[in-house]
Formats: structure tokens, sequence, C-alpha cells
């Protein structure tokens, strides 16, 4: 008995922290009403086999976080993930900025792409782009061309930042992930590995934007785009002191 013990304990323990992994990378940071409320997107990704929801509260106003998103993307601004992460998962990426980029930082529309990789590989195409509430970005490339041609295989997943006004100079980011993998094979390895990817992934990015606009550096750029701006981003955060 305690020899059969020690050979199903390993197992057990493993199965736990894979359980614990999944759960973590579906809800880390979210409220149960945030994860039940519906967001822009959720339509477009049919019967999504895997869903995470990621908030965090950032101290800055939402019309002082919404230029740091505009800038996203592979030699764009990165993704303000911890170094660590862009080495493994980005190599070839620049590491993420710490400061709005004038070449980057501007108007949004549908139908525009930001590259996740270089060009001719990943990238998102904008579906909707309400500044300074709602960036959704939509993807299918995120596979190898090989893959998708021989193989018939598919990656379909939306990630849309939604971002709600708290107090006067506070904003909380929601972050959702909805997507559908195919064939069962490629759709068994979506749901194991895209929670835990996410755990890393998508905290360490909202830690990493609440870091930089909480910071007394951010430059004050003249660039306008529909009804807001980006003048007073120091007048903000001055008063949030």
């Amino acid at each position: 008995m305690t020899f059969r013990r020690g050979r199903v304990l390993p197992w057990v323990l493993l199965g736990s922290a894979f359980l614990v992994l999944q759960w973590l990378g579906r809800v880390a940071g979210s409220t149960r009403p945030e994860r039940l409320r519906s967001l822009p997107g959720d339509g477009v990704v049919r019967r999504p086999q895997v869903r995470t929801d990621h908030a965090r509260t950032l101290p800055a106003r939402p019309e002082t976080v919404w230029p740091w998103l505009t800038q996203l993307g592979w030699h764009r601004a990165g993704w303000y993930t911890p170094r660590w992460v862009d080495r493994a998962l980005f190599p070839d990426n620049r590491p993420s900025a710490d400061h709005l980029d004038p070449r980057w930082v501007g108007e949004l529309r549908a139908g525009d792409r930001i590259p996740d990789g270089p060009p001719g590989t990943a990238e998102f195409v904008v579906e909707q782009a309400d500044a300074p509430q709602v960036l959704l970005l939509h993807s299918t490339t995120h596979l190898p061309t090989s893959w998708r041609i021989r193989a018939g295989c598919r990656v379909d997943w939306t990630w849309c930042f939604h971002l709600t006004p708290v107090g006067p100079w506070h904003t909380r980011v929601h972050v959702r992930v909805r997507g559908r993998a195919e064939p069962a094979w490629l759709s068994l390895a979506f749901v194991a590995l895209l929670p835990p990817a996410d755990l890393v992934m998508c905290p360490g990015m909202l830690r990493g934007l609440a870091r930089r606009v909480a910071s007394d550096t951010t430059a004050i750029l003249p660039i306008h785009s529909g009804p807001w701006t980006l003048r007073g981003l120091r007048l903000g955060r001055a008063r949030c002191r």
C-alpha cells in the first residue's frame, strides 16, 4: 500500500497543480461580476473552447491609459511584460517601451493591423477601438502558415481591453481572451496551455502597464485622437497624488 501511495502521490500533486494553474490562468485578478459581464467582441469567436479574464486597477484615468494601448505590438512598444518574459517568449522583439513613443501612439481604427511577429507572420486586426474605453483585437494568424495550409489547423481568438473609470483618477482594466482551435488534437493543447501562459503574460502586462502610467516621467505628446487628447498627463498624475 505504501508503495502504491508513493507512486500515486506525485500524479495527484501534478494534477492538482495543473488544475490550480488552469483556474488562476482563467480568473486571476478579476471579480465574479467582471467574469459574468458581457464585453465587446464576445460574439466574434463562436463556441470558444477557452476564456480567460484578468483585471487590475491602474493609478490613472482612462484617457491616460489609452495611449499606452495604442502603441502595443511587435517592434513597437512591445507588451509591457517583464523582461524575462520578453526574452523567453519574444527573443527577437525589442524590450517593452517605458515611454510613449510618438511613432506609435495615435488613433486606432477598425481594420488596422498590429504585428505580433515579423512581417508575414502573426498579427492582430483591430475589430473595435472606442477611445478610451474599448480595444478589441482579433487574430487567426498565430500559427505557422504551413500548419494552416497542410494540416488544416486553425486558431481563432480575440483579445479585449475594457477600461472603466474608478473614481476620478483610477481605471479598472479588464482583459478578456476568448479562443477556439481546430482540429481536436490542437484544441486539447490550446485549452491546456493557454491559461497557464496567460497567467504569466496578462498579469505581468497589467503590472507593467500600471508602473508605466504611474510614472512621473510620462511625456506630454501633442497627439489628438477623436474625442480624447494626451494633454494634461502630468496634471492628472499630480492630482492623483
